[in-house]
């Protein structure tokens, strides 16, 4: 079974949106040529209810082609969890589009019971790259360790969030617009990791690379929020969000999401530590039933670890944000 997946639950994400829109044929290029080599007639697109013009483009990208492998399209539900590769199977299965405890992996035991290849828009198309230009005219790009490019959806002050297709090897200051130098931004998405302005400086865009530097590309996007937005109190929006988008079935997500969002409010209103969020975001880490908790946990590590005083601030009562504004 071939399954592609369009429904990009990450709020901070476009790229699948932007590869729906501008090159849906080369998505599915790669699918059908997945399906094809594996001898599957059947691939399934799971798209985004929440955006619908993704639907419309995809659905007319089809009605262009024709082919000897049968497509069927679904639409996702609109939560942050639906894209979750199990949550995608349960949903083709008809059951609620919600993660579920798996002991096997996809590929052995996936869509009815059979073996299941489920990827994204962005790596169907670098399938589809692959097919119609070779494997030189893929490695022109990139590095020779990591060859290739990467979609980043860049949002940063004073910009509209944009997608840019970028070399592997390419410095991320160079990716950047001017307006983010100097400032810190959240690498990975919303289950990403925060970077201060010195490591994004010297980091390059690599998956190995910045995963070493402890900021995974993740969904690859790169978040700058302007020099008015406060990062823990962005990060606490983010964790109050992530908590009501669990699938709600096993404790941590159940009951410690909630309550590590809570914490990390305190934290952002002044009414409590650093200490408690840490703790919380400690324990909910590696015992979930999907990885939502691990990522809202490293989300809360990141900014107690790298922004330590920004956190510090904000303990104390106060807000180096709040204290800039009042000084201008």
């Amino acid at each position: 079974m071939v399954l592609v997946n369009l429904s990009e639950g990450e709020p901070a994400s476009a790229k699948d949106s932007a590869l729906a829109l501008a090159r849906p044929h080369l998505v599915l290029d790669g699918a059908v040529a997945a399906a094809r080599a594996l001898g599957s007639r059947e691939l399934h697109l799971v798209v985004t209810g929440e955006r619908p013009r993704v639907r419309l483009s995809v659905r007319q990208a089809l009605e262009e082609r024709g082919g000897d492998v049968a497509v069927h399209v679904h639409t996702a539900a609109p939560r942050f969890v639906a894209g979750q590769a199990r949550a995608v199977i349960e949903l083709l299965s008809g059951r609620p589009n919600l993660p579920v405890t798996a002991w096997t992996p996809e590929a052995v035991d996936g869509l009815r019971g059979r073996p299941t290849l489920l990827s994204n828009a962005e790596t169907w198309a670098h399938v589809g790259l692959l097919v119609l230009r070779g494997e030189g005219a893929y490695r022109r790009h990139g590095t020779d360790a990591e060859p290739g490019t990467a979609l980043l959806t860049l949002t940063s002050p004073g910009e509209d969030p944009h997608v840019r297709e970028v070399a592997y090897g390419t410095r991320l200051r160079d990716v950047l617009p001017e307006a983010a130098h100097g400032l810190p931004a959240l690498v990975g998405g919303f289950h990403g990791s925060w970077a201060t302005w010195p490591t994004l400086a010297s980091a390059r865009v690599s998956v190995p690379g910045l995963a070493a530097l402890g900021t995974p590309l993740g969904a690859g996007v790169l978040l700058v929020p302007d020099a008015d937005t406060c990062p823990v109190e962005l990060t606490s929006r983010i964790v109050t969000f992530l908590a009501g988008q669990s699938a709600g079935r096993c404790g941590p997500c159940l009951n410690g999401l909630p309550a590590l969002a809570a914490a990390v409010r305190d934290l952002a209103t002044g009414w409590g530590g650093a200490a408690r969020a840490g703790e919380l975001a400690a324990l909910v880490r590696g015992r979930g039933a999907c990885a939502h908790p691990d990522g809202t946990a490293r989300l809360v590590r990141s900014l107690l670890a790298t922004l330590s005083h920004e956190v510090a601030e904000h303990a104390a009562g106060g807000c180096t944000h709040a204290s800039a504004a009042v000084a201008s």
